[in-house]
C-alpha cells in the first residue's frame, strides 16, 4: 500500500512539489553535526575512481571475495565466533531502522542523520545494507563517516558489506563489526594475464586498532553500542522473524560455504527476511545473485519451504519496491498466490542512482511498483545536473512537472504526482506548442525541448515505443557515468531509509524521505508502506 493518507501526516512526493523538497526554505540542523573540516569528496575525481579500481578488475579477471571471505570466516570460526552466525532475541515485538549505502561523509549522508534519529528514537537496533565507507572501505574514515554520524543513535549497529567494503579486503569492515583484525589477501589469479590483476589490485593497508578504538569511545562507547556480529554474513533469529543478512562480496555473489550456510539458515516454516548486498530485483530486472557450486539466492528466497516475505537490498541509490506474485503449488489442490517483497534500499547517503531510467514495470503491474525518488523529480533533478555540467540550462533544465509529463508521455503511465492531467495514459491529443516553460495542458504532449531531454538522459519508451524504433544510447553511456554526474550537496537530497516494525502477526515497513530541508528533517515524509502477515 502507499503510505498512510491521515490527515496530520507531512505531505510527501506523491502530494505536491513542497512535499517532495523542492520547495526548500530552512536550513537543515544536520549541518552542525558534521566535522569543522569535511574532505571534498566527488566522484568525478580521478583519484577516487582510482582507489576504487577493484571493482574493474574483479569483473575483469575474476572476483577473488569468496576465497578471502573463507580465511576471515575460517578464523572467525577458529577464535569461536557465534553458533550458526546467529545472533538470538526473546522480542515478541520489535523495530529496527535500515539504511543502505551511506559512507560518503559529506552532506549528503549527515542529512540523513537527524530524519533517522527521529523517527527510530524507540527502534532496538540499525542495520546498513551496502557500502559503509566510500571510496575504498578503509579504516582511516571510519571515524568519520561512521562513528561520529550515528553517534547518536543508542542501539547496537550490524552491517553487511557492499562492493566498497570489500576494496581493502573487507579488512577494516571485519574489524569495526567483528572485532577481527586479519588480512585475508587474495590467492593468486591463473591464467596467462595473471600478471595484471595482482600488480594491479589495491591491498589492504594497515589498520590504526588504537584510533578506531578511540574513535568507538568518543562517539558510540556505551556497552549497548559496543555491539559486535559474529561475520560479515549473520542471522538473527527472534519469535516472529529470522532476519537474514548475507555478503554479496564484489561482483553480487557468494561462495559455496556461505551458499550452504544460507540454505540451512533459511530452512524451516517460521517467516525470514533477507537482507543483501546486491539487491535481486532492480531497474525491472532480476539479478538472481549466483551461488559458487550451483544455485542463486534468488532461489532459495523462491522457496515456498523456507518462506521468505521479503528481499531488501542495498548497492542502488534509490528506493524500489516489487511485490512478486509466485505460484506454489501446495500439493492437494489449485496453486496458491504468495507474494515477495523485493526492495531496494540504497538512499541512506550516497548519490543518488536515477529513477527516471527504470521502464513500464514489467516484474509487477505498475500500479503496484513504487520508487523513490519519483520517475518525474528523478528526471528534474539530472537535467538540472547535466544543465549546469554542459553550461546550457535553457536547452536541459525541466521543471518537475515538465519532467512529469515527460514520463507520463513516454512511458504511458499515469506518474506519482498528478498536475490536473487528463489521468488516461493513452491519451494522445495535442496540447502544447515547442515553447520553453510549462507542462502540457490536460491530456496534452509536451514540447520537442522536453522530450529531447527526456530521451537524451535516458528515459526509455513505454507503450508508445513504435515497431522498428530504435532508442539513442546515451542512456547506457549514461548509466555508465552516472556516479561521476550525479552527486551534489544542496537539497533536495531525495536520500531515503526504512523503518521495519515486526510483531507476531505482521512485519511493516515504511520507507522514509529525506529531503535536507530543515522544515522536514524531524518529521519526514512517508513515501512508502506494506505490512506482510506473519502468520
Amino acid at each position: 500500500m502507499a503510505s498512510e493518507t491521515t490527515p496530520d501526516r507531512p505531505e510527501n512526493s506523491r502530494d505536491s512539489e513542497a512535499g517532495a523538497g523542492w520547495a526548500c526554505t530552512k536550513r537543515g540542523g544536520f549541518y552542525d553535526l558534521m566535522p569543522e573540516r569535511v574532505s571534498a569528496f566527488s566522484w568525478r575525481r580521478p583519484l577516487v575512481l582510482w582507489r576504487s579500481r577493484n571493482d574493474v578488475i574483479a569483473k575483469l579477471f575474476g572476483d577473488p571475495s569468496n576465497g578471502i571471505r573463507r580465511r576471515c570466516i575460517s578464523a572467525l570460526t577458529d577464535r569461536g565466533t557465534r553458533a550458526g552466525f546467529t545472533m538470538h532475541r526473546s522480542d515478541e515485538e520489535f523495530s529496527f531502522l535500515l539504511l543502505g549505502d551511506t559512507g560518503e561523509g559529506d552532506r549528503s549522508q549527515y542529512a540523513v542523520v537527524p530524519a533517522a534519529l527521529s523517527v527510530g528514537s524507540d527502534t532496538d537496533f540499525m542495520v546498513i545494507a551496502s557500502d559503509v565507507i566510500y571510496p575504498c572501505g578503509e579504516a582511516a574514515d571510519y571515524p568519520d563517516k561512521f562513528f561520529r554520524p550515528y553517534q547518536g543513535y543508542p542501539g547496537p549497529i550490524y552491517a553487511v558489506p557492499g562492493n566498497h567494503d570489500w576494496y581493502d579486503g573487507l579488512r577494516a569492515f571485519l574489524r569495526v563489526f567483528c572485532d577481527l583484525d586479519l588480512d585475508c589477501s587474495p590467492e593468486p589469479w591463473p591464467g596467462p594475464l595473471r600478471l595484471v590483476p595482482r600488480l594491479l589490485w589495491r591491498r589492504s593497508g594497515e589498520v590504526d586498532g588504537e584510533a578506531l578504538e578511540a574513535a568507538r569511545d568518543r562517539f558510540r562507547g556505551t556497552p549497548r553500542q559496543r555491539s559486535f556480529q559474529p561475520g560479515p554474513y549473520w542471522a538473527i533469529d527472534t519469535p516472529a522473524l529470522r532476519i537474514v543478512g548475507i555478503d554479496t562480496g564484489i561482483t553480487g555473489g557468494i561462495d559455496r560455504d556461505q551458499g550452504a550456510w544460507l540454505r540451512e539458515v533459511s530452512a524451516g516454516p517460521k517467516p525470514k527476511l533477507l537482507i543483501t548486498g546486491k539487491p535481486l530485483y532492480v531497474d525491472d530486472s532480476l539479478r538472481p545473485g549466483p551461488i559458487e557450486g550451483g544455485g542463486t539466492v534468488d532461489a532459495i528466497v523462491k522457496d515456498p519451504a523456507h518462506n521468505y516475505v521479503a528481499a531488501i537490498g542495498g548497492d542502488i541509490h534509490n528506493y524500489q519496491r516489487y511485490p512478486v506474485r509466485l505460484d506454489d503449488a501446495d500439493g492437494a489442490g489449485p496453486s496458491k498466490r504468495r507474494t515477495v517483497q523485493y526492495l531496494v534500499s540504497g538512499g541512506g547517503g550516497a548519490f543518488m542512482h536515477a529513477t527516471h531510467t527504470i521502464p513500464r514495470t514489467r516484474v509487477t503491474d505498475e500500479s503496484e511498483f513504487r520508487c523513490y525518488p519519483l520517475r518525474g523529480d528523478s528526471l528534474s533533478r539530472y537535467s538540472k545536473l547535466y544543465g549546469r555540467v554542459f553550461r546550457l540550462p535553457k536547452l536541459f533544465e525541466l521543471t518537475p512537472e515538465e519532467a512529469t509529463a515527460a514520463i507520463r508521455y513516454r512511458l504511458g503511465i499515469t506518474p506519482g504526482r498528478g498536475y490536473g492531467e487528463d489521468p488516461s495514459p493513452s491519451s494522445n491529443a495535442r496540447g502544447m506548442d515547442g515553447r520553453r516553460g510549462g507542462a502540457p495542458g490536460r491530456g496534452g504532449v509536451p514540447s520537442w525541448r522536453v522530450r529531447f531531454v527526456a530521451s537524451l538522459l535516458g528515459v526509455p519508451r513505454g507503450e508508445r515505443r513504435r515497431p522498428g524504433m530504435t532508442r539513442l544510447p546515451v542512456r547506457k553511456v549514461r548509466q555508465r557515468f552516472r556516479s561521476e554526474m550525479a552527486d551534489w550537496d544542496r537539497p533536495p537530497f531525495f536520500k531515503s531509509f526504512l523503518r521495519l516494525d515486526v510483531t507476531p502477526e505482521t512485519l511493516r515497513i515504511r520507507c522514509y524521505a529525506v529531503t535536507g530541508c530543515g522544515d522536514q528533517e524531524l518529521d519526514p515524509p512517508c513515501e512508502d508502506e506494506v505490512r506482510i502477515p506473519l502468520r
